[in-house]
This record gives C-alpha cells, structure tokens and sequence, in this order.
C-alpha cells in the first residue's frame, strides 16, 4: 500500500469562513499516483472542520445562520470553557457538530464524489494559520 501526505494552510480574514479545497484535493491524489483507495483530509485544529457539502453560496450562509442561531451562538459569558481566558468555545462547539475530518473514496485515480459533492474547510476561529492534512493511502 503507498501513502501520501500533503498539509494544506490557511490564515482566514475572517474569524469563520468555508473554503472550497477540493481541487488542493484531487491535486493530492494526482500527486500520489494512488488508483484505488482513499484519501483522508483532517482540521488539525479543535476550532475548524473538514466536511463534504455542495458548494452554493445560499447553503453556506444557511450554514454558518444555523451554527450561530441554533448550535453554539458566539456568546463568550455563557459557556464554561471560556472561563479559562478564551473566548472560542463555540468554535469547538461547532466542530464537533459539523466534523474534523472525511474519508474520500478515490476509484481509477480520482476522487469518488457524487455530482454535488465538494471537500470544504470550515473554519469557526479564524484569523490565524491554521492547517488541514491529506493523507492519501491506496494501491498505485
């Protein structure tokens, strides 16, 4: 079995952004000459999330309206963690509800989505680097 590890960085202008990364994606199973197998891509931070979605700017706002509104409103006094200094709890709230990491079929060389499906970086504390790994692992 080859692998193959690749680490993407960002440093957001926002303190939460999605980031389309699946062409660095696909560029990374390319790149490991990997046939079939699968590609892990991970947030290497607790704040941030790699998730599978569509890429569509009314989903994106729909999104981040519902991680603010519904899952972990950014309100530093109400939640404990961030009686330590920080002021970032409800970004790891919402990594634990959207995810760290997905594992991404790759069948004939490529990525195996479906026709909507695209690898995003979510980010939920921004403005700071920040890094995603790919691993890619498979029969060449």
């Amino acid at each position: 079995m080859a692998s193959h590890t690749h680490y993407l960085w960002f440093e957001t202008k926002k303190q939460q952004e999605i980031i389309d990364i699946t062409d660095e994606v696909e560029e990374q199973v390319v790149v490991s000459e990997v046939q079939e197998g699968f590609a892990l891509v991970s947030a290497m931070h607790i704040s941030a999330s790699v998730f599978v979605n569509d890429h569509e700017s009314g989903l994106w706002h729909d999104i981040l309206h519902w991680l603010e509104h519904t899952i972990a409103p950014w309100d530093p006094p109400r939640y404990r963690h961030n009686d330590t200094g920080e002021e970032n709890a409800a970004a790891h709230l919402r990594s634990l509800t959207i995810g760290h990491e997905v594992i991404l079929p790759i069948t004939k060389g490529k990525l195996d989505l479906g026709p909507w499906q695209r690898v995003f970086y979510g980010e939920w504390d921004g403005q700071r680097r920040k890094r995603v790994v790919i691993k890619v692992m498979g029969d060449k």
